[in-house]
């Protein structure tokens, strides 16, 4: 094997190598907390919110005809063993979707576990592939200063870039108020779940024991 060859394969992984980083990087694949089994419901729940990093955020579009929006976004409800189960988002009245929200707050959040990777080969419509939707209120972040606080970190813990943003965007910390919940994270239906039920797991303890 000559030099050159040699130094072309060796370009060749390394750039497959970096796109493999890039590849984990945009997708965790290796989960900080195990899958709990199907059959917990709120466990299930809080682990499929804790360990996402995006989902489907739908909002009613007044200059649509009240049409819902969907739109990517990015968010965090904690660090992904100590998750409180509230989706907190980073979000720009220069996107459709803070706009939609100011003038009318109803909204809902879809998760897919396909996006974490713990589906395998299973086609994300798989009842077995979970997927969640979070009912409620889209509303700013501004009145409790230890809320803000927490919010802004588990933001910038899970999505540093989000820190570097443009100040004169003038991005705004949004959170979700859970009214409903519908997950179906097996055959048979979704489960049924309460909130309260969903927001009296804790998720620590969980991590501690699995």
């Amino acid at each position: 094997m000559n030099i050159n060859r040699a130094a072309l394969i060796l370009l060749s992984l390394l750039f497959l190598l970096g796109f493999f980083q890039e590849s984990v990087d945009g997708r965790p694949l290796l989960q900080s907390v195990s899958r709990p089994k199907p059959d917990d419901a709120a466990l299930f729940a809080r682990w499929l919110v804790s360990q996402s990093s995006w989902g489907v955020l739908n909002t009613i579009a007044s200059d649509m005809g009240g049409a819902p929006f969907g739109n990517v976004v990015s968010f965090s409800d904690g660090s992904p063993d100590k998750g409180r189960g509230i989706p907190y988002f980073y979000l720009t009245t220069l996107d459709p979707t803070a706009r939609n929200a100011l003038k009318d707050q109803r909204s809902s959040f879809t998760i897919s576990e396909y996006a974490i990777g713990t589906c395998g080969k299973t086609d994300p419509e798989n009842p077995s592939c979970a997927k969640i939707t979070l009912v409620g209120k889209l509303k700013v972040v501004n009145g409790d200063p230890k809320e803000t606080s927490f919010a802004q970190t588990a933001l910038f813990t899970k999505h540093p870039e989000m820190e570097g943003w443009p100040k004169g965007h003038n991005f705004q910390i949004f959170k979700l108020e859970i009214e409903e919940i519908f997950m179906i994270n097996w055959f048979g239906g979704p489960k049924p779940l309460t909130v309260d039920q969903y927001l009296k797991v804790k998720m620590d303890s969980y991590t501690a024991v699995a």
